[in-house]
């Protein structure tokens, strides 16, 4: 099922240039890029992403994370594209992240784990609303593997 998903390579990822290995990743995959942008993130943008942990004793240091430096925000299109991506960027924690997986190739710690990818459906519409404007979506194309699977159905 052809599913679109929000991803962000965090700061940390932007300040130690992993962009492009990451991007790379994503589209060696098959996955199609729909929308991107480099940008800092406000306080209220980190405020809507962030929005289910306001209260715990991490908030304040998740906002400051994310408004540091600037973030690269995505919205990635395939098939099962939210647990595709989820798969590809490892566990959450790097130290339970499998070797090839972004985090688990490039996640010094918890705390700076280079990449942030929706958890659901729910989620991903949200993510995608904070970050992107439908008129931004480039959906009017076809990578090489969507023209190839065309061609064997």
């Amino acid at each position: 099922m052809t599913e679109r998903t929000f991803i962000a390579i965090k700061p940390d990822a932007v300040q130690r240039g992993l962009i492009g290995k990451i991007i790379s990743r994503i589209e060696e995959k098959g996955y199609k890029i729909i929308a991107l942008k480099m940008l800092e993130v406000s306080e209220k943008q980190a405020a809507a992403h962030y929005a289910e942990h306001y209260g715990k004793p991490f908030y304040p240091n998740l906002v400051k994370f994310i408004t540091s430096t600037p973030i690269v925000a995505m919205v990635i299109e395939g098939d099962n594209a939210i647990l595709g991506m989820r798969q590809i960027m490892g566990k959450t924690n790097p130290a339970n992240a499998e070797v090839g997986t972004i985090r688990g190739d490039f996640s010094p710690e918890m705390s700076f784990n280079v990449i942030h990818g929706s958890d659901g459906p729910e989620s991903a519409e949200r993510e995608i609303a904070i970050y992107f404007k439908p008129e931004e979506m480039c959906t009017g194309w076809k990578t090489a593997f969507e023209i190839l699977k065309e061609k064997m159905n």
